[in-house]
């Protein structure tokens, strides 16, 4: 059971990236996944989860109008777009699948993690 994200790297400020989280040895139809990010000092975060039964999104507010979240269940793997970075969205990002189809973006609601994937937003 292993949950891989991948795409981080380095953009300058208003760039995007496009993060991606690939399970292996298990389904992610039907669960919820959730993305995650922890700042250097900071606590791990909630950013943005999708259902596992009807693919509604759910974004905290750093997220808002500027990150989505969606799904591809053929490929078992789920993405993080994320637009206008900042300063502020610099983090390791982590993505994370529930037991269930839904679950509350909080790191207690999930039960696989990946390993994490470093964004810094940097000029």
């Amino acid at each position: 059971v292993q949950l891989q994200a991948s795409g981080g790297g380095l953009v300058r400020p208003g760039g995007s990236l496009r993060l991606t989280c690939v399970a292996s040895g298990f389904s992610l139809r039907y669960r919820a996944v959730g993305w995650f990010r922890q700042a250097p000092g900071k606590e791990r975060e909630g950013v943005s989860c999708i259902s596992g039964s009807d693919g509604k999104t759910y974004d905290k507010d750093p997220a808002k109008g500027r990150f989505t979240v969606s799904r591809d269940d053929d490929k078992n793997t789920v993405y993080l777009q994320m637009n206008s970075l900042k300063p502020e969205d610099t983090a390791v990002y982590y993505c994370a699948a529930a037991l269930s189809s839904m679950a509350p973006v909080v790191p207690s609601g999930y039960r696989y993690w990946g390993q994490g994937t470093l964004v810094t937003v940097s000029s």
